[in-house]
């Protein structure tokens, strides 16, 4: 068989290759691309392949009608809205994703922005470079502020462990789930929520029912103090309605590491001229430990589809 991955699992040489080795010793054909956005070059690439391996790259619609052999879509990433699911269903093909893999980074990378912000570290950087002082400057604590959460899946409930770790109150959205209260966390309706949360931390999927859920809409009901964090998926929020709200000071900052494409973004984006906002290019699933879960889940996924007992199916 063979199996094509179409761009880097960020791992080293010597992960990958533990990975691969067994693979070709097997008979499996596996061949490594560099990642091109480029649909008649990645149309090439896939070939006569029967297996491909990506992760956050578009493939659309018209790379998988024109791979009239491919059966299985491994996906290294925690979302799959990137891959045109219809044109997948409609040829037969199983897709699985990798979910799991970042939840302790991405959790880590919401704590970290928060801070960065409520301690103003950017700021204070440039000023001891530049032979300054902390003047000017203000500070908040986390402790004793509510956390409100758009998702509670492995993610948001892991970041919910860690405010709490803080000392923070943590309430959560009911609208995408009928779970229950728990020691860490209390749901409410989405206007309670948004009303009492100092910090609103999005990890839900982008469906259509999440597709601008954050809009001038629902920014109207925060607290003038509060800031949002998204790490979930751009098209969630409503950028230029964010902006708006930050620019206007209706909301007093923002973390975003995920915008309605991919990085690099265009100068004009208007998230990149807000006040007390933190933009970092899609990095929270990014750490060494992540990539390597990421990469095992991936392998093992294309070992049972192999085995014809897939796992981790979505769409």
């Amino acid at each position: 068989m063979r199996i094509v991955i179409l761009e880097s699992l960020a791992v080293s040489d010597e992960v990958l290759n533990h990975y691969l080795q067994p693979l070709r010793r097997a008979g499996h054909e596996v061949e490594c691309f560099a990642r091109t956005d480029d649909i008649p070059t990645q149309i090439r690439q896939i070939g006569n392949a029967e297996a491909l391996i990506i992760a956050n790259m578009p493939l659309k619609k018209e790379v998988i009608e024109a791979s009239p052999d491919l059966k299985y879509i491994d996906i290294a990433f925690t979302g799959y809205d990137h891959v045109d699911m219809t044109a997948a269903r409609a040829r037969r093909v199983a897709v699985s994703n990798a979910s799991g893999y970042a939840t302790e980074a991405v959790a880590e990378l919401v704590i970290g922005g928060v801070i960065n912000l409520y301690r103003q570290l950017n700021q204070a950087d440039k000023l001891c470079r530049g032979g300054k002082t902390k003047a000017g400057l203000s500070a908040f604590e986390l402790h004793g502020r509510t956390v409100g959460l758009i998702g509670t899946g492995a993610i948001g409930s892991r970041t919910a462990e860690l405010f709490r770790a803080f000392g923070c109150k943590t309430i959560a959205y009911n609208g995408f789930s009928h779970k229950p209260d728990t020691d860490v966390i209390k749901y409410l309706p989405l206007k309670e929520l948004l009303e009492q949360s100092d910090i609103l931390s999005l990890h839900c999927p982008l469906t259509d029912a999440t597709r601008n859920f954050i809009n001038r809409n629902n920014l109207k009901y925060m607290k003038k103090s509060a800031i949002l964090v998204n790490t979930a998926r751009g098209a969630v929020v409503n950028s230029q309605d964010l902006a708006d709200a930050l620019n206007n000071g209706q909301i007093a900052g923002a973390v975003i590491d995920v915008f309605e494409n991919e990085p690099p973004l265009e100068s004009s984006h208007p998230l990149l001229h807000t006040p007390n906002t933190l933009v970092t290019p899609h990095l929270g699933f990014f750490t060494r430990e992540a990539m390597e879960k990421r990469a095992k889940i991936v392998f093992d996924n294309l070992a049972c589809w192999l085995k014809g007992t897939p796992v981790n199916l979505v769409g």
